[in-house]
């Protein structure tokens, strides 16, 4: 039984990464030639508006499809090992290929119908993914995840609605109309609300780190290419339409604000899978700050640089909480590079992508976003919240490295401490290629010209600068022996508001949510369980009952009644007589 369910697992591994293979090939013939191909069949057509089913496959589209493949495959071959122990495997598999189809169906779609179809699928395969290990933590987490998500989808709904306007769905047509016209900016406001729920921006951050009640092959492919990144993708698609809105700047802002949020946030949490889940959401904010800045393509190279390294962050997360007998606390980690050597070796190398180090994956995206920024006519708030955010990966970066690399190994005084597994390792090492070389190949592939940006030398040096300041920060504040817990102790509740995320999970959760329920409850129970059930179907269902046992009797025959009706009868006659 065992060795039909890894079977299974290689099975799909292979077929998904020949699968990559072929796209990416796809991608350099379309690449080259200049070729988008449509493909289109009618499924209904009524009141002059047909249903039409949409596949849209041009450079970008064949590329991101290439990279969700490729993890994916990868994080299947990974969990064959990670999820060994799990009864029913074949299910997890299951529910991992259909949030995989549904994310390519979301990719290749240029009809919002059948984007929506993606969408929802992703949503609801999440929730199922979310709550694997059935406790009361994950179904809080899911439960928080599907009614964020849900926001989203309401306003993916009102758009279909809006734009049956324009007697198509097929929004890949009227691009060009969109930025003209102003009507246009309806869809645009409501798109970017339904992006910002899928890509955890603030209001909606506090779903994200939930999500990582899901087992950690589910979090490496999740936090990669696939959920979270298809709120971003969906504005890279509609990049027409964003040009002169008001609520960019809005986006502008709370992107921002995401980013720096997430960063100070991943400082003071000690959870490991948090602390990367924090990262995610920092680089989310980046990603949505630079689209709305108006450079998508850009935007579009981040989040394919930053999808290797994060799944491979993942991956080894995954490993060092398996060695750790399933302890994600990193105050009990320490000294793990002497047990781990290569696993170690992925973590660090993935860390160092995260923080832009040159010439690896992260670099060239980072970088680029960074010259660009100092290169926009800004404001200075703006300018601070990118590189103190920038600053804060290394911070975080340098200070999850002190915990796990270099202290001492603090779980239990004995503890045998066992072997990597090989078929992680092999998982692994695919991703650490990638995560070295996907930045340099990715910006010769996208960009047809080298951009030459002209920038004064301390403007230049200014992410070194920064990034030096963080990683110290970070080294020192690791170091910190029993006066930093005093610190801790005078500064209880700021660092609370901080490590909380500004409270916005109490905000989801406690303000929004429950009261949302407890509304929606108490019109079940007034309205829909109350007068109008009385007043339509219980109350007619009662009145029937009773006509029918009044006629049951009359249909009985019964002596008595005839007795009774006759009497009844002469006496009317009688009073009439006498009247």
């Amino acid at each position: 039984m065992n060795s039909l369910k890894y079977s299974i697992c290689f099975i799909w591994f292979i077929f998904l990464f020949l699968m990559s293979l072929i796209n990416f090939f796809f991608f350099m013939y379309f690449i080259m030639n200049k070729m988008v191909i449509i493909l289109e069949w009618e499924i209904i057509s009524f009141n002059s508006m047909s249903v039409v089913m949409s596949l849209l496959f041009d450079w970008m589209s064949l590329l991101f499809m290439m990279f969700v493949l490729l993890i994916s495959s990868v994080v299947i071959f990974y969990s064959k090992s990670y999820m060994s122990s799990e009864l029913n495997l074949t299910r997890f598999i299951i529910l991992v290929l259909l949030f995989v189809f549904s994310m390519l169906l979301l990719i290749i779609s240029p009809n919002i119908i059948s984007i929506l179809l993606g969408w929802d699928g992703l949503g609801l395969v999440s929730y199922c993914l979310v709550i694997y290990y059935q406790n009361l933590k994950s179904y809080n987490a899911g439960m928080l995840t599907a009614l964020s998500n849900r926001i989203g989808d309401v306003f993916i709904l009102m758009v279909i609605s809006w734009m049956m306007n324009y007697g198509s769905w097929n929004y890949i047509f009227y691009l060009d109309l969109m930025s003209n016209d102003y009507s246009m900016n309806m869809v645009g406001s409501m798109l970017i609300v339904a992006a910002m729920t899928k890509s955890a921006q603030i209001p909606f951050s506090s779903w994200l780190p939930a999500a990582m009640a899901a087992p950690t092959p589910v979090s490496a492919l999740v936090h990669s290419s696939t959920l979270v990144t298809a709120g971003v993708y969906l504005l890279i698609r509609f990049n027409n339409l964003l040009i002169d809105l008001m609520f960019l700047k809005i986006l502008l802002l709370l992107s921002g604000l995401t980013m720096f949020m997430a960063g100070i946030s991943a400082n003071y949490e000690f959870d490991l899978k948090k602390i990367i889940a924090l990262s995610t959401l920092s680089q989310l904010g980046l990603m949505m700050s630079i689209l709305s800045m108006g450079m998508p393509m850009l935007a579009f190279f981040h989040l394919l640089t930053h999808a290797m390294f994060k799944a491979l962050l993942f991956m080894c997360a995954g490993v060092i909480i398996h060695l750790m007998n399933d302890m994600q606390d990193i105050r009990y980690m320490g000294g793990i590079s002497l047990f781990i050597p290569l696993t170690s070796l992925c973590f660090n190398i993935s860390n160092m992508a995260l923080c832009g180090l040159p010439f690896l994956a992260g670099f060239y995206s980072k970088d680029m976003i960074l010259d660009l920024v100092s290169f926009s006519n800004l404001n200075m708030m703006i300018f601070f919240l990118y590189y103190i955010s920038t600053g804060l990966t290394m911070f975080y970066t340098l200070r999850l490295t002190m915990y796990l690399m270099v202290n001492d190994f603090n779980l239990m005084s004995i503890y045998n401490l066992y072997e990597e597994d090989y078929i992680m390792l092999k998982s692994m090492f695919i991703l650490l290629f990638m995560s070295v070389l996907s930045g340099s190949l990715l910006s010769w592939l996208i960009f047809y010209y080298p951009y030459m940006i002209y920038l004064p030398l301390n403007l230049k040096l200014m992410v070194v600068y920064i990034s030096l300041l963080g990683g110290i920060l970070g080294y020192f504040i690791s170091n910190m022996s029993i006066y930093s817990v005093n610190k801790f102790i005078m500064t209880y509740n700021l660092s609370s508001f901080f490590c909380l995320m500004w409270f916005m999970p109490n905000l989801s959760t406690y303000g929004i949510n429950y009261n949302f329920l407890g509304f929606g409850y108490k019109l079940l129970k007034n309205i829909d369980l109350g007068w109008s059930e009385v007043y339509n179907g219980v109350g007619f269902l009662n009145i029937l009952k009773k006509y029918s046992l009044i006629f049951n009797i009359l249909q009985m025959n019964n002596f008595h009644i005839y007795l009774f009706s006759f009497v009844l009868w002469v006496m009317i006659n009688l009073l009439f007589l006498l009247l």
